[in-house]
């Protein structure tokens, strides 16, 4: 029996966590101050972070294995993914660090947990083969489902971790049996040979039927993740009982590995995706003029965030409709500076809501800038970034997926989008002008001051969302790299 050749220096970041996450579990027996389980956490993030550098493509020559049989991928699209994973998790465990004690006694498998999941979407990013791809998303999201009923002094908690598993599960019998139908239409599971296979025989493929339909369940399970429309009913529940410091980081570093994965998959079906691109140009308009029209009436700060969180993902999914490289490039730069601002925003809420709450209602937002000046002006930041107010991030990354919409022919597409981030404008400016022009009065009980851990963590993403779009140059000649080296 040859067994076969692994390269363990493509997958360190990886191991690194995965390793991490064992030795939390043995430490969290013996460990007192579990304060120092957070320390850990937080190192363990940094040095998969600093392994993910140092083994950049750039820095190594990765070996490439023969075709069809590499089952991932060290390039530069899951260096840049995994980067902004790994960050968006050390944020999250700074934003928990005086956190996670009060709603659980089980500290070290909460860290344990978010390092498990960081894992697996780091597998994600990297996954070259369905296979891979697939075990990765079922590593992440069992994860996620036991996160996201950790705060058991809340019904909704336990109500939503039900809700995301059930449908989870449903939305994971559909990826699966698209891939089924798939590798009966082609014969492979690895995206170089489907490539090569779809490219070669697009018009004699044997079982040509089962590809679209393959294809199609793909997009289902896909959706489910990213909170497309009609897929996305599970967003606002589970957003609102998760644990905030979850919510706040499942909110950016799911998105960030699913389009990547999303991402490479179309590069693989470059052939036979045009149909399909109207689809997710259809897909990406429904999905951002119900999140913004549903954000409209909302009084939790958390659901409010959820159904932009829906918005954002439909404006992401624009670029990618184009079916271009400069769609791509352009939804691979949204997603990026979209872990910081949007890990931001739910940083603020976790640092304003009362602690025996694990939500926050706009009122509670009344007058904050009095209350709270630094933590307003973050907010407002944050909110200003999401809504595209120039020269922030957010900004850029609605002009690139916009512009790379029109250049495609979806002018359509991009009108739409812009309408909808001129209806997103009101509702985050209703926040923003509340907590400056609010009556801070009529809010009797005062919110717990913010840790100076949380406050870096808050700091660093109000950095990440202003300098990403001051000095963008080095990420946009990153992307563009990590894009050209996906075309067939």
């Amino acid at each position: 029996m040859t067994l076969p050749t692994v390269n363990l220096l493509a997958i360190a970041p990886q191991i690194i966590l995965v390793v991490a996450a064992c030795i939390i579990l043995l430490l969290d027996l013996i460990v007192h101050n579990k304060r120092n389980l957070g320390w850990f956490s937080l190192g363990s993030a940094v040095t998969a972070l600093i392994a993910l550098i140092v083994l950049s493509p750039e820095v190594i020559e990765f070996q490439p294995a023969p075709p069809g049989t590499n089952m991932a991928l060290a390039d530069e699209l899951s260096w840049i993914a995994g980067a902004a994973i790994l960050i968006a998790v050390g944020l999250a465990i700074l934003l928990s660090t005086d956190y996670v004690a009060g709603f659980t006694r089980w500290v070290g498998a909460y860290y344990a947990l978010l390092l498990l999941a960081a894992a697996g979407m780091l597998a994600m990013v990297t996954a070259s083969d369905f296979m891979t791809i697939f075990l990765a998303l079922e590593i992440f999201s069992l994860a996620l489902y036991i996160l996201v009923g950790y705060y058991r002094h809340d019904y909704l908690s336990g109500e939503a971790a039900l809700k995301y598993f059930l449908l989870g599960a449903f939305a994971s019998g559909f990826f699966l049996y698209g891939i089924a139908l798939i590798y009966g239409s082609t014969g492979h599971t690895n995206l170089s040979s489907i490539t090569t296979s779809v490219a070669s025989q697009s018009t004699s493929l044997p079982f040509a039927p089962l590809l679209p339909i393959g294809i199609g369940l793909l997009l289902v399970g896909f959706g489910f993740k990213l909170a497309l429309v009609p897929f996305h009913m599970w967003t606002p529940d589970v957003y609102q009982g998760a644990p905030t410091t979850v919510t706040a980081f499942m909110s950016v570093a799911t998105k960030t590995a699913v389009f990547a994965a999303l991402i490479r998959v179309l590069a693989a079906f470059t052939t036979v995706s045009q149909p399909w691109l109207m689809v997710l140009a259809v897909l990406a308009a429904v999905t951002m003029t119900l999140g913004n029209l549903a954000a409209l009436r909302q009084t939790s700060m958390k659901r409010m965030l959820a159904y932009s969180s829906i918005a954002q993902a439909g404006y992401i999914l624009t670029g990618l409709a184009a079916g271009t490289q400069e769609g791509a490039q352009a939804a691979l730069y949204y997603v990026v500076v979209y872990t910081f601002m949007n890990l931001g925003a739910f940083g603020i809420v976790l640092a304003v809501q009362r602690r025996e709450e694990n939500d926050l209602t706009t009122q509670q937002m009344t007058g904050l800038a009095s209350r709270q000046p630094v933590l307003a002006a973050l907010m407002a930041i944050f909110m200003f970034a999401l809504i595209g107010i120039p020269p922030l991030a957010g900004f850029f990354g609605k002009l690139y997926v916009f512009g790379a919409a029109v250049g495609a022919g979806l002018t359509w597409l991009a009108v739409i989008g812009v309408i909808n981030s001129g209806i997103a404008a009101y509702y985050y400016l209703r926040v923003t002008v509340s907590m400056y022009m609010g009556d801070a009065e009529s809010q009797s009980a005062e919110a717990p001051g913010v840790s100076g851990l949380a406050f870096a963590a808050l700091t660093a993403a109000a950095v990440g969302a202003i300098l990403l779009g001051l000095w963008q140059q080095p990420l946009v000649n990153g992307i563009t790299q990590a894009v050209a080296s996906l075309a067939p």
